[in-house]
């Protein structure tokens, strides 16, 4: 058995992809309808003394109520999920077994995170099919090209906070440890965005592209920020490999 197979298989028997899957769909059905009756449902637990008042929902809110929780709630269960793949340490007898018998740390590390990085993604966009197809029968019509972007600059941000997963997963023996890290990292990330034009280089400012993309964004304005993503990746997986390659078992 091929050390790919290995992980696709733990990936489905685990039940990990079911979870990804179900989370990102989930939202993909609740976020057009949420969106769409967000009125009634605050008149009916405001009661009657409350009178709400919000503007009529257009196509773009569809599809933003389902980004926004899939970057927090998605990301957080794609990111636990990638951390049990790549929390090499808390394997105990097996990260042993595997490190003795695998030449190098590479062809260790990256099935993990190629299987893990892929099943979030795959996720992410099949939550987002649903999402447009909703938004589409409830509101009305997406930009075909804006959401296709979106949601591949989506799949490619879920591939970097994967990247980060795998590089604090190299340094960490528990799985819990590996997931505070990585989420505080995320979470950090944003904050230099404060400092001047920082921002629309760094990762996270994928996060809102396809809320965006989806309202009349430009893409071009992703680009740097895409790049800079890919290549920070790159440099956190080599990373990664190297300390796996390094430290003792």
């Amino acid at each position: 058995m091929t050390l790919w197979r290995l992980e696709w298989l733990r990936l489905v028997r685990t039940r990990r992809l079911l979870a990804l899957t179900g989370v990102y769909v989930f939202f993909g059905f609740v976020g057009p309808l949420t969106a769409r009756y967000l009125p009634q449902i605050l008149e009916r637990f405001g009661g009657d003394q409350m009178q709400v008042v919000v503007p009529d929902p257009v196509p773009a809110d569809g599809i933003a109520q389902f980004s926004a929780n899939a970057t927090q709630i998605g990301l957080l269960v794609a990111v636990v999920v990638a951390a049990g793949a790549l929390t090499m340490g808390a394997l105990g007898e097996m990260a042993v077994f595997l490190r003795t018998r695998v030449a190098s740390p590479a062809r260790l590390l990256l099935p993990r995170y190629v299987v893990a990085a892929g099943a979030g993604a795959a996720a992410f966009a099949l939550g987002s099919m649903v999402a447009w197809y909703e938004t589409a029968v409830l509101l009305g019509g997406v930009p075909a090209g804006g959401m296709a972007a979106g949601t591949a600059l989506g799949m490619l941000y879920l591939a970097f906070a994967a990247a980060v997963a795998a590089a604090v997963g190299s340094r960490f023996d528990g799985v819990l440890s590996t997931v505070l890290g990585a989420l505080v990292a995320l979470l950090v990330l944003p904050l230099l965005g404060l400092v001047g034009p920082v921002g629309r280089w760094l990762p996270s400012h994928l996060v809102g592209a396809q809320t965006d993309l989806v309202s009349g964004g430009d893409v071009a304005g992703y680009l740097g920020s895409a790049a800079v993503t890919a290549a920070v990746s790159a440099l956190l997986l080599w990373a990664a490999v190297r300390r796996t390659g390094t430290r003792e078992w």
